[in-house]
């Protein structure tokens, strides 16, 4: 059990930390210079054994997961990408504002034209006002199966955290694994019109754990000393799964989500949707010895297929025996479908009211959206055969009825910039075009309703505008717990729930005092969430389902933020090594 006056002291630190804070910063700011980090990253065929055979991957700097970048609020990154795989790639560095920065930002042919084989980039970007977990990892394709790495930003220098500081802080990295080339398999399913290829495993830092065949030996392993505090820092970066991620025997205390303080939760359980990160303080406080943790998938969507593994690691405290030698003690984890479990979960944290960065909910809204999210059905062409469900047709993917499709030869944010026209257009819906009750199956009986249009219809918006978006979950071709993640921004998440959304009964659900803020959310099977965010940052701004198999058959949109009125809120132009097209 977690110590009670582990719990205590981050009440009581909370409060001196808000008396505190604003003298701390106002001295910090006035005596530390922010740094400039810089890496090389060089992206590469690297050789790997899983799983009992030799794995060609694309990988950064010969490693799995990739490097880890460490900075403060307020430096800047200078990070060099060379290219020498044999794929186009971009980086996108998941949750960073990209604040006036948005050349930077990294998803394909949304912000940029991909690096080419054999070229490069430098990305170069300012962290404004953020810390906390974050992460990079490729925006083309299914390569961010392999190429990903923690970003970790701490306080600014004379700063601290708003709970005692920890012993150690450990990145804990979920990930996917296949027995195969993911561009090719990713490249079949598309023509196939099929769904994603299941992996072959989980992994926990790279590493799949004992469970699997020839894996006795590839299994992460974190050292502790009994009586100390360790702060996690975990993110999901599988490519088609959310996570339930336990620890035996052990309490988490959630101290932050999407890289956003929260008010302190304690838990034995962690829902993880894919492209979250959470921060969970954890006080080694069992007897000395060794303990398993374990990740596998949160799978709601009934009847589909999905991997059904379980990836380890092992704690083992200081002066424990070998844990080969004794069993480590094993958490029992929900069942794959445990809604219930993974929704408490989601709908139980809030924000640290006062705390770093920490933003009100904005009370006055410009741009009101109700946006429908789901699957649906794409024509097969002439002269190919399709597999998708039904046989015949292929898999498709849409927001309000839009299947969206990206730019093919200039990226939306060079045709935003330039004013090039034809290459999107502004009148993405604010509403389904056709209304119906989304969350019930009996619609798949309505062939017309599930199939979606193609198209790169996305939203203009006004520098400074409030924007509250209502998704809806349906249950074309099937319900799904969709992880849907904004770049650009983070959001106020109002509330959540399950059915139709309702204007009458929900909006008096919205928590406007303290709602978790994040820029990723696993919107409810068969629900809806609401969130609410402030158009700040002028650019172009991609939104997605963070499942790989679902980005490419279009379950994405794209909002355009005018400039501001000053030059501090214009956008400059794009940097002269951008890739082109």
């Amino acid at each position: 059990m977690t110590s009670p006056s582990v719990i205590y002291s981050i009440e009581m630190g909370r409060l001196v930390f808000l008396f505190a804070s604003s003298l701390l910063l106002m001295v910090a700011a006035t005596t530390v210079s922010a740094a400039i980090v810089e890496h090389s990253f060089n992206v590469q065929n690297l050789t790997v054994n899983r799983l009992c055979n030799r794995h060609v991957i694309t990988a950064a700097n010969g490693r799995l997961p990739g490097p880890s970048i460490r900075a403060r609020e307020g430096d800047t990154l200078i990070i060099h990408v060379f290219n020498k795989s044999p794929y186009n790639l971009t980086i996108h560095w998941h949750g960073i504002h990209q604040m006036l920065s948005a050349w930077a930002d990294g998803p394909d042919m949304i912000t940029q034209c991909p690096i080419r084989p054999g070229n490069k980039y430098t990305y170069k970007f300012k962290i404004i006002k953020q810390e906390g977990t974050f992460w990079w990892h490729s925006h083309t394709s299914t390569l961010r199966a392999t190429l990903y790495g923690a970003i970790i930003i701490r306080p600014r220098a004379g700063s601290s955290y708003p709970f005692p500081k920890p012993y150690r802080e450990v990145p804990i990295l979920l990930g996917e694994w296949w027995n195969g080339n993911v561009v090719d398999m990713a490249n079949q399913a598309l023509a196939h019109g099929t769904g994603p290829n299941i992996s072959d495993a989980y992994t926990i830092n790279g590493w799949p754990g004992d469970l699997y065949p020839c894996s006795q030996n590839q299994m992460y392993k974190l050292k502790v000393k009994q009586g100390k505090t360790y702060l996690l820092r975990i993110t999901n970066a599988a490519v088609d799964n959310n996570l339930f991620y336990k620890i035996a025997n052990h309490k988490m205390i959630v101290v932050a989500v999407d890289a956003r303080y929260t008010n302190p939760y304690v838990t034995d359980v962690l829902v993880v949707a894919s492209g979250q990160t959470i921060d969970v303080l954890l006080t080694a406080d069992q007897p000395i010895g060794s303990y398993y943790m374990a990740a596998r998938a949160y799978a709601s969507a009934a009847g589909l297929e999905f991997d059904s593994t379980t990836t380890r690691g092992v704690i083992v405290y200081e002066g424990a025996p070998s844990w080969t030698s004794r069993t480590p003690l094993i958490p029992v984890l929900p069942a794959f479908n445990d809604t219930p479990t993974a929704h408490k979960f989601s709908t139980s944290l809030t924000a640290l009211v006062g705390g770093p960065h920490w933003e009100p909910v904005p009370l006055k809204v410009d741009h009101k959206m109700f946006v429908t999210i789901g699957m649906a059905l794409d024509v097969c062409p002439s002269n190919t055969t399709c597999q998708g469900p039904p046989v015949g047709a292929k898999l498709s993917a849409s927001m309000n009825n839009v299947s969206f499709v990206p730019p093919s030869s200039l990226s939306l944010l060079q045709a935003f910039f330039f004013n090039v026209r034809g290459v999107y257009t502004t009148d993405f819906p604010v509403k389904p075009p056709v209304q119906f009750d989304y969350t019930n199956p009996s619609i798949n009986g309505d062939r017309p309703l599930l199939f979606a249009p193609k198209g790169t219809r996305i939203t203009k918006l006004k520098f400074n505008s409030t924007v509250e978006m209502v998704m809806q979950n349906t249950a074309i071709i099937g319900a799904e717990n969709h992880p849907m993640h904004l770049h650009g921004f983070d959001f106020h998440l109002l509330a959540q729930g399950f059915g139709n959304f309702n204007p009458a009964t929900d909006t008096l659900k919205y928590n406007l005092f303290n709602p978790q803020i994040r820029h990723t959310i696993g919107v409810p099977v068969g629900g809806w969430a609401v969130i609410r965010f402030v158009a700040n940052n002028p650019g172009v701004w991609f939104m997605h389902c963070h499942f790989d198999g679902h980005l490419p058959i279009g379950l994405a949109t794209a909002f355009v933020v005018e400039n501001g009125p000053t030059p501090e809120t214009t956008l400059p132009p794009p940097p002269v090594d951008l890739p082109q097209c």
